[in-house]
């Protein structure tokens, strides 16, 4: 395995542990990345730490500070953050297994891959994974992860187990603060039935592969016209405000789009099916 582990560590079920590490699922190697650049002289800005007082230092030789007021900041370096020791740095301890229904989506964060260690501890955590995919259950642990204490959820993944970080109560506001305010629209009966049937139109299976970062992919193209010489640029127009009298026309006009290219495919399929029997035409002269 080429990654290297965010976090290694123990997976604890009641008195069953077993050495496991976390990788993280995701990546973000392809996005486009840019530096700061000073035009003058096309150098890269390089971002040096500076003392106001003293000019440049070391990063090696800086501490961190929690600021208890104005100016004033208690201090603290790597070893006093060791001093700071819960079970949790080395260990996730299951504490509780709930239904994946009863975690609001809000609350799930970044996902991990949990693998097991090679050893002795392989058999321990395959009798926690299959223990938790008869259940049918997510478990619920804590793990001090980048500096910060979070609770964990994990869910079983083919041969080994997910690991979700989950956000805190007061890291996520509340939905009323915001939709309260959303005036109270009966919507006309008609039109809902027309939009359900556009929605069922389109109704399919999701693919991630069929998703593409647009944006990314028009400032490539626009960083190679640029390296050309070119400008580069990509004009968009903004979609127009639905017009709340036309709003009937609109739908109605959306469902018969949706419909026709349904329509499509099939056509084609019948255009290509009477395609053979025109040329059949042909051979039956030539034989008379």
């Amino acid at each position: 395995m080429a990654a290297r582990p965010t976090w290694q560590g123990h997976l604890k079920l009641s008195l069953v542990t077993c050495p496991v590490a976390l990788y993280t699922a995701t990546t973000s190697t392809n996005d486009v990345r840019f530096h700061l650049i000073n035009p003058e002289t096309n150098n890269r800005i390089r971002m040096v730490p500076t003392d106001p007082d003293t000019g440049p230092v070391e990063r090696g030789d800086l501490v961190r500070g929690y600021e208890v007021s104005k100016d004033e900041y208690v201090l603290f370096d790597e070893a006093d953050f060791d001093k700071v020791k819960l079970e949790s740095t080395k260990t996730i301890s299951i504490d509780k297994f709930v239904d994946e229904s009863e975690i609001d989506r809000l609350y799930w964060a970044d996902p991990f891959f949990v693998v097991p260690e090679k050893g002795a501890g392989v058999e321990a955590f395959a009798v926690i994974r299959d223990a938790m995919k008869k259940q049918g259950k997510v478990a619920l642990g804590c793990l001090v992860l980048r500096g910060k204490e979070r609770q964990m959820a994990l869910e079983v993944r083919g041969k080994g187990l997910l690991a979700w970080t989950l956000r805190a109560r007061d890291e996520v506001r509340d939905a009323d603060d915001y939709f309260d305010d959303i005036q109270s629209v009966k919507a006309d009966a008609d039109m809902v039935e027309i939009a359900a049937r556009i929605i069922g139109q389109k109704e399919a299976d999701f693919d991630p592969a069929d998703f593409r970062d647009r944006y990314d992919d028009a400032l490539r193209e626009m960083i190679k016209a640029k390296a050309k010489g070119g400008k580069g640029t990509v004009d968009v127009s903004e979609p127009d405000d639905t017009n709340v009298i036309d709003l009937m026309a609109a739908l109605r006009s959306s469902l018969k789009g949706s419909a026709g290219a349904e329509k499509k495919p099939a056509a084609k399929k019948a255009a290509a099916a009477k395609a053979p029997a025109k040329k059949a035409a042909p051979r039956k002269k030539a034989a008379a």
